[in-house]
């Protein structure tokens, strides 16, 4: 089992419920194929670098998991087929990436 990132940026018209229901679908997905999900974080609505699909903003989310190396060409044939998504990104992590992944957690939780 590999340990990925994956960061998908959501279209800004989307509601609060439909982003909900996109970022569920997506947990989901990955569970059912195996799966175990590390971390979850939403980032919120961000300005883009550049535009994307004519939009200038749009909802960050950052996945943190997992998986069988199998399980991620599905995984991001889904995020294709999804009008929702804008762009996403899944990368998988050394060893070194994964420590910094984890401080990085461990001072978000101490500033909350």
């Amino acid at each position: 089992m590999n340990q990925y990132e994956t960061v998908f940026i959501l279209n800004p018209v989307l509601s609060d419920q439909q982003i909900e229901e996109t970022v569920k679908k997506f947990e989901d997905f990955l569970k059912k194929n195996g799966a175990k999900m590390v971390s979850k974080e939403d980032w919120g609505l961000k300005k883009l670098a550049y535009p994307i699909q004519n939009k200038k903003s749009g909802f960050y989310h950052l996945f943190e998991f997992t998986a069988p190396g199998e399980a991620i060409g599905p995984y991001e044939q889904e995020f294709k087929r999804d009008e929702r998504i804008m762009r996403f990104l899944t990368v998988k992590l050394d060893k070194h990436a994964v420590e910094w992944a984890e401080k990085r957690r461990n001072k978000l939780k101490v500033k909350a």
